[in-house]
């Protein structure tokens, strides 16, 4: 089984590196923040739209690996495995956007499409999923297809920030799963999303953001601050007020907005576990942990040099590593949640 899901990997990295001087694109991904002061206000100046492309293109098939299709955090619960509290947190969504049969829905930053497959599969509706990522788009349709899903469910390559191929008013509900937290400008992403709903339509959306346990002044929250923006590719951390003024600016009414990691103790396992602790089975899981992901670096070397593996690809497994290790810093340290999730409605 494990040597299968190299196999495939080996694969997807090939396909999706073709034709690209990939260690040349992980040394400029590494240093995108660097980039980005040294061209501010430069007449060339810098594309953070450009950032998050390349960040996901590189680092997809590993993500795909390691945490499986549904690239996104959920609640975890001791009692079932991180695949069980996805279904379950995509669910939760589901629910809360009161889905109706024929409906059309949005997903803004589809990914590989693991949401928008259970949202058309279990919600009976036709879902049109936007990604700027070319190599994730076609990993969606291979997978839409295999699903035997196709029929209701649409790719489109544009970026959420602007979808002018989409007319005013289309959709009877939206989300986004992960995926405005990277927007280079929040209120403007939201504006555009407001734009193609209908009036009355709901928006779902989970957002990356710092807590109120965040103090600017701590030299240590800063760091950790600093190497989650660097390792996700994220130009800012909003805070979850931010994120409501955000919505409210573009013309939504939050309805309800929380931090569903928020008072974790006891029965509710952290957000961050699978990446610092067994979670569930062990299994094919090896790779999350600590000792797995620097296992992994070593294997991914041996691999390039073998062939098996295109050039490049253990740079993106170390980086891959270091923002692991940022997430559990920052949920540790209670400075920064995955989980901020929020139910906003266009008014009629």
């Amino acid at each position: 089984m494990q040597l299968r899901r190299l196999f495939q990997l080996a694969k997807g990295l090939k396909a999706a590196y073709r034709g690209e001087d990939t260690p040349r694109r992980v040394k400029h991904l590494d240093s995108w923040m660097d980039q980005a002061v040294m061209e501010n206000g430069a007449a060339t100046s810098y594309d953070h739209a450009a950032t998050v492309k390349d960040y996901y293109d590189l680092c997809s098939e590993f993500m795909v690996f390691g945490w499986g299709d549904s690239l996104h955090f959920a609640p975890l619960s001791s009692r079932e495995s991180l695949e069980d509290s996805k279904a379950r947190h995509q669910r939760l969504m589901i629910s809360s956007l009161d889905l109706q049969e024929g409906m059309t829905v949005i997903d803004v930053g589809c990914g590989i499409g693991g949401p928008m497959r259970r949202v058309a599969s279990e919600g009976g509706v036709r879902v049109v999923g936007v990604n700027s990522s070319d190599v994730q788009l076609k990993k969606a349709k291979r997978l839409n297809e295999a699903a035997g899903l196709d029929h209701m469910l649409e790719c489109l390559c544009c970026s959420f920030m602007d979808m002018s191929v989409i007319a005013d008013n289309t959709f009877d509900r939206g989300y986004a799963i992960e995926s405005t937290c990277h927007a280079p400008d929040k209120a403007g992403a939201f504006a555009e999303i407001y734009r193609v709903l209908k009036p009355g339509a709901l928006f779902w959306g989970q957002e990356m953001c710092l807590t109120d346990h965040f103090a600017p002044g701590d030299t240590r929250h800063r760091a950790i601050q600093k190497e989650l923006m660097r390792g996700i590719a994220l130009k800012t951390i909003s805070t979850t007020g931010e994120v409501n003024r955000d919505l409210e600016r573009a013309g939504f009414q939050v309805i309800e907005g929380r931090d569903l990691a928020a008072g974790e103790s006891g029965a509710v396992t952290p957000w961050y576990r699978p990446m610092e602790s067994r979670h569930g089975t062990l299994g094919s899981h090896l790779y999350r942990l600590p000792m797995g992901r620097k296992l992994f670096i070593g294997g991914a070397r041996l691999a390039e040099a073998l062939g098996v593996f295109p050039r490049g690809s253990a740079g993106v497994v170390r980086l891959l590593d270091r923002t692991a290790n940022a997430y559990v810093a920052g949920g540790r340290a209670g400075i920064f949640t995955p989980l901020y999730c929020f139910l906003a409605r266009k008014p009629e």
